[in-house]
């Protein structure tokens, strides 16, 4: 029911939401969990994910995360496939607007996740898991020997492209300035590695390929040229956007959108009774996952952050 008042609240549905509702299940809370209209986060476009422990011949993305949520609901999570479309955080209870109607919670977990930024083309988009990706340590294992390039000019750029040259033959990477935003000694390590080129003042205009990708489509920036570079793998790192346009106003974001854990705003405070590092700016709001973390996001880190803000929820309702 709408009107009832829950014990706790989940905003997002994939690793870090679920692994959050699943332990608040097991503790009885009863947890009430907006799923989305597109629900299980990121891995819902992964093909094989060969890296989550527990699945020793890989297991496809969307396998894994409905079984992620028949686990939660086995214990008792209620599920509801909506957007949430607004929150109020400013009193208690906490309000969730989803599907026109208001719900009340007592402690709520934000765990909407991350979307790629991706470059936009309509191809692109359809080679998602059939050669690109967003992810080199989810995917660089399946282009050995294969040629790859790695879109963009900061730190996560470089650091995909060092991680694919552990398997792949050749790396470049394309970047549409002349100067990179990494840092230096990004540039440098990247730089002095052999399997690693760069094509500069330049930028990616289509993905090239019917069922597997094929090659792109790159466009010098100076001169307008074009011309259609044969390859295997396109690793797109131009960014991430966090999901969090319904918490403006409502919690503490950084600077890039990021929810910020009151760990990070209060360094060193114990904010008596308890330490809550999974806490936001307000008290008895959580979160967890890609919305908060932009430096890791795998899945395994996020279901992490989700236990960890459910034991937190769990010991915040009994104070």
């Amino acid at each position: 029911m709408a009107n009832e008042i829950r014990n706790a609240v989940i905003i997002g549905s994939g690793p870090a939401g679920l692994t959050a509702a699943l332990y608040l299940s097991r503790a009885n809370l009863a947890p009430l969990l907006f799923a989305g209209s597109k629900w299980g986060g990121q891995l819902m476009l992964t093909t094989d994910v060969e890296n989550y422990p527990g699945f020793p011949k890989g297991i496809l993305g969307p396998d894994l995360m409905k079984l992620f949520r028949e686990q939660a609901e086995r214990f008792g999570t209620e599920i509801v496939n909506s957007d949430v479309t607004s929150v109020g955080f400013g009193g208690r209870p906490f309000k969730i607007t989803a599907n026109n109607q208001i719900y009340q919670a007592k402690s709520v977990i934000i765990a909407n996740g991350a979307e790629t930024r991706w470059l936009g083309f309509a191809n692109e988009q359809k080679l998602i898991g059939r050669g690109v990706s967003s992810c080199a340590p989810c995917d660089a294992f399946f282009f050995k020997d294969k040629k790859v390039i790695v879109v963009g000019g900061g730190d996560s750029a470089m650091e995909e492209a060092l991680t694919l040259t552990k398997f792949a033959t050749s790396v470049a990477i394309v970047h549409r300035r002349e100067e990179f935003r990494a840092s230096k000694i990004m540039v440098d390590r990247a730089s002095v590695n052999k399997k690693i080129s760069f094509i500069l003042n330049s930028e990616v205009v289509d993905v090239l390929g019917k069922d597997r990708v094929e090659g792109v489509k790159i466009k010098n920036i100076k001169d307008n040229s074009q011309k259609e570079m044969p390859l295997d793998g396109i690793f797109v790192a131009i960014g991430h956007i966090p999901v969090t346009d319904i918490y403006r106003g409502e919690v503490e974001l950084d600077d890039k959108g990021y929810v910020r854990r009151k760990a990070q705003i209060y360094v060193g405070e114990t904010d008596a009774p308890g330490n809550y590092k999974m806490m936001t700016s307000v008290k008895g709001v959580f979160v967890a996952g890609d919305v908060h973390d932009h430096h890791y996001r795998q899945a395994i880190t996020a279901a992490g952050y989700g236990c960890m803000a459910a034991l937190e929820v769990e010991k915040w309702l009994e104070q």
